[in-house]
């Protein structure tokens, strides 16, 4: 029978997609993140696949697909989260700040070290090999964060939405400049975000107008399906597509906002509503599905043989300790000190893999070991899951004091309330016995 029949690949991807939901219910009752679990289990598939053929499949091409579709899928699931009023704009220009500064901060460093030790390497290469080491995943970060505080989800959700989008932009801007025909340098870039914050009004609007008047109830997809093909489009004409997908997925969660006025009369709040739940729970599930797959297809293709050079191990620790380090800085001046466990929330991942295949040939490096890509997304995992275990662990410890103080403080008031009841009790009886006696 052989290995990759069709049969044996839909019950290999329904046990993965099982696996993950429940890689998903240990996550939350443990903080270890899905991510990681999803990582093991490629691993694990490869070893076992090792064993049956002689050579696995390229999955590389189909990493690139599910990488983009996840992506955009999990940028539009966070868009669709963010409620913008006038109170959240501080915390939003806070942590797109935070998120600019740690992204490019991150980068400088990362280049300098991948400089020094990697040979041949140039200092636009390094860069460019810096960059995706240096931007936060939003696919681990925000489905981790949810036992979070309100506020400190918010703030996360905006850093790794705004870490990825603008990590991926400077990405493309540093690929540009590889190739001086296409290089239009700083004015150009501001000029082509200016044109894609354009395109992506008019074409959010426009697809709101069309789909609430679609009567058919198969419309989610086909929705879904439109904003894959402007992110396409956008992408070939060298668009920051991104954009186009969290200005609609702001305008259909706020569309208050962005229909003040007269001009709501454009709207049908009920048909609204109801795209946007409907939306809602699309873009979850399949934003599941998708990392579930890119996850576990990433795990297939690594070689783990890399992680045990020293060169591995010591790059990637310097680049690993760089992150924290301007990190902490980064929270200390824009935070203060209730930085945890925000400080060790800032693993790398999707984003990560996806951009260092899609680094040109050009730019490539034989010198550079992907084993470095693994180190750094395995171990700020580990370090993001023993911070949110530890603060997990001290919320139950300070649930546990306040119940204790409240118990305490119950049992003193029950105590002053049967006193009380006690005492009149005691007085009620001298009254009645000094009535009986003036009575005789």
């Amino acid at each position: 029978m052989e290995i990759l029949s069709s049969y044996n690949l839909i019950i290999g991807a329904s046990l993965i997609v099982v696996l993950s939901f429940f890689f998903n219910g240990i996550s939350k009752k443990t903080n270890i993140p899905a991510v990681l679990m999803l990582i093991v289990l490629g691993i694990l598939i490869k070893i076992g696949l090792e064993f049956f053929i002689p050579e696995i499949p390229d999955f590389k091409g189909s990493l690139e697909i599910l990488g983009t579709v996840g992506l955009i899928m999990i940028v539009l699931e966070a868009a669709l989260e963010l409620e913008l009023k006038r109170e959240k704009l501080i915390p939003i220009l806070k942590s797109m700040a935070i998120a600019l500064i740690g992204l490019v901060g991150s980068a400088y460093v990362a280049a300098l070290i991948l400089y020094q030790f990697i040979p041949n390497m140039t200092m636009q290469s390094a860069w460019l090999y810096a960059t995706p080491l240096s931007i936060l995943s939003s696919a681990i970060i925000i489905p981790s964060v949810g036992g979070l505080s309100e506020k400190k989800k918010e703030f996360h959700i905006y850093e790794s939405t705004f870490s990825d989008i603008m990590g991926i932009m400077m990405f493309y801007f540093l690929t540009g400049k590889l190739n001086p025909a296409e290089d239009t340098g700083a004015s150009g870039f501001a000029l082509n975000l200016l044109l894609t914050v354009v395109i992506a009004l008019v074409a959010s609007y426009a697809i709101i107008l069309v789909f609430q008047k679609i009567k058919s109830q198969a419309k989610l997809f086909l929705l879904i399906a439109v904003l894959l093909l402007l992110y396409a489009i956008g992408k070939k004409m060298h668009l920051s597509s991104l954009i186009i997908i969290l200005v609609f997925g702001l305008i259909v969660k706020n569309v208050n906002l962005f229909f003040p006025g007269k001009t709501k009369i454009f709207l049908e709040s009920e048909r609204m509503q109801q795209i946007y739940h409907e939306l809602h729970i699309v873009t979850l599930e399949t934003a599941f599905v998708v990392r579930t797959f890119f996850f576990v297809i990433f795990g297939i293709t690594i070689v783990l043989s890399s992680l045990l050079s020293i060169n591995v191990a010591i790059v990637s620790l310097l680049i690993i300790a760089s992150i924290y380090a301007i990190r902490f800085i980064i929270l200390m001046i824009f935070v203060g000190k209730d930085m945890l466990p925000q400080l060790f929330i800032a693993p790398r991942g999707l984003i990560t893999v996806l951009l260092f295949y899609a680094i040109p040939m050009e730019a490539q490096i034989e010198g550079f070991e992907s084993g470095i890509l693994l180190f750094v997304i395995i171990a700020t995992s580990l370090v993001m899951t023993w911070a949110m275990i530890k603060d997990k662990r001290k919320m139950g410890t300070l649930l546990d004091e306040l119940d204790e103080e409240i118990l305490e403080r119950n049992l003193a008031e029950d105590a002053v309330r049967v006193s009380n009841t006690t005492s009149s009790t005691s007085t009620d009886d001298e009254n009645h016995q000094t009535n009986t006696f003036k009575d005789h």
